[in-house]
Parts: C-alpha cells; structure tokens; sequence
C-alpha cells in the first residue's frame, strides 16, 4: 500500500478495512468523538454497500475511534448549521424516505457485530442497534438522546429497540432519553457481553470469525429470516419518523434544544 493511500485512509471519516472475510467499519472523527457530520452521514452508507457487495466480507465489525463508538449527530452542523447546497442528504427520495445510512445498514446481508467502545448516544445508538449483535466495553455508554433535542429518534428506536429490550423498557429509553452504563444495557438484553476495554475488538473479532467460517448463503438467509420475524419491514416506520422529525426541527423547542446544548445549559421547553 502506497502512503498516499495509507494518509487518505487515515484521514477517512469511515475507515473500511476487509480482511480474513471479516470487514471493519470505524467512525474516524475521534476529536468530535465521533460525532456523524453530512460527509461521515455519506461515508458511512458507503461503507455498508461495500461491506454488502464484498463476496469475500462474511461478518462486518462496527465500532469507533477511541474515545466513544458515535455520539450522534454533529449539532453544530447537522442541526444548528446551513445546510450545505452541496451536502449529501440525510433523508432519501420520497420513493425511499429513511435516512440514507440506516438504510444501507438494514438492507445489508451480513451479520453485523457492534463493537461499542464508548459512549454509543442519539444516533450512535441507532448504529448500534441496527447491528445484529452488540458487545461493549465497559466504558460504554447508551442513551436516546432525541427528545432532549426535541425530536423524535429514527428507525432504530421505533423499529429495534422494542423488540430487543421490550416495549416498557423502550418507552422508557425514548421518553426520558437517560443515559446508562454498559451493565443496565446488559441486563436489559441490549447488549449480550460486556469485557475489559482493552479485550473488546479482540472479543469482537473472535465471534466474527466463529460466524465466519459457516457458509455465506445460509448466513446470509439466516439473517433473512430473523430480520423477517423479529422486526419486519422498516420502511414505513423509517419514512413515519423522517417526517416526524422534519416538523419538528421546525419548532421552538427542538431550536431551545439544541441552543441549551450548545450553550451547556438547561433547556426551557414551551410546547411549541
């Protein structure tokens, strides 16, 4: 590999990495603490078409640059900042309206492992949840972080989360969008092992190499099926929660939101 090549990976937003049949995704804004901007958003879904696409890719890996796994979206950009006319769109076609990466990442064929390493909040725990399994450090940390911002969450919230921790459980989550540790999320079945921070990728790549090794076609329908019978389809709750939220971010209490955290204070919600 040639060091341009090496430097351009370095400086990815997405690192995509493909070996020994496993591919790994990691969220390369550490400084940010991974927080998803409009190009990460588009890197991102990239990622997982390639992972897709990949025949020799039988299990894929999703973690974070240390410190965090992803902290969300990038308030100043995503929700306080202009639009840029030439940013890639968060929010697909009509035809499609679910957020482009989470689409990628539903519609992949692939057994997806999180790799959570740190805080996974907001968007970073839709990530998180759109993988089939998850293992976490003990530095993780979880939280739905939409209705802080005055918002609802996407397809992850409504679509998943119900269905891994229970419908209780998840209003809970949604309603209050409390933050908690990598313990509460194991024993709420979120996640299904929590190790030594410095073990996680280790115990990540180990599962992904026991999955690994089966055949590709009946992995592939494996996933097929569970996806089938345990969530359904998610296109209409993912298009129901694009609308949603482009409503709201017109209103007062999604700007109160964002400006409280921003200028790290209390928000003042009013209802409108």
């Amino acid at each position: 590999m040639s060091i341009d090549l090496e430097r351009a990976r370095a400086q990815s937003l997405v690192r995509y990495q493909a070996r020994d049949c496993i591919a790994t995704i990691t969220l390369n804004r550490p400084e940010r603490r991974n927080a998803l901007s409009y190009a990460a958003y588009a890197e991102l879904e990239h990622a997982f078409r390639a992972a897709n696409v990949d025949r020799d890719v039988r299990c894929i890996i999703v973690t974070g640059a240390d410190p965090a796994f992803c902290s969300g979206d990038d308030v100043g950009e995503i929700m306080a900042g202009p639009k840029p006319a030439d940013a890639p769109p968060l929010v697909a076609t009509v035809r499609h309206p679910v957020t482009p990466a989470a689409l990628a990442a539903l519609e992949c064929e692939k057994p997806m492992i999180a790799a959570i390493n740190g805080a996974a909040v907001g968007w970073g725990m839709e990530l998180a949840l759109f993988c089939d399994m998850r293992i976490a450090s003990e530095k993780a940390k979880f939280g739905e972080l939409f209705i802080k911002r005055g918002l609802v969450c996407d397809v992850g919230g409504f679509y998943r989360l119900p269905a891994i921790v229970g419908p209780a459980k998840a209003a809970e989550l949604l309603f209050t969008g409390d933050i908690f540790d990598a313990h509460e999320a194991q024993r709420i079945g979120l996640v299904s092992e929590v190790c030594a921070h410095g073990a996680l990728m280790d115990r990540a790549r180990a599962l992904a190499a026991r999955i690994a090794c089966n055949p590709p076609l009946a992995l592939r329908y494996m996933k097929e099926g569970l996806t089938r019978f345990s969530y359904g389809d998610p296109r209409e709750i993912g298009g129901w929660a694009i609308e949603t939220i482009r409503k709201l971010m017109q209103t007062e209490d999604h700007k109160e939101g964002v400006a409280s955290f921003l200028e790290k204070r209390e928000p003042h919600f009013k209802g409108r």
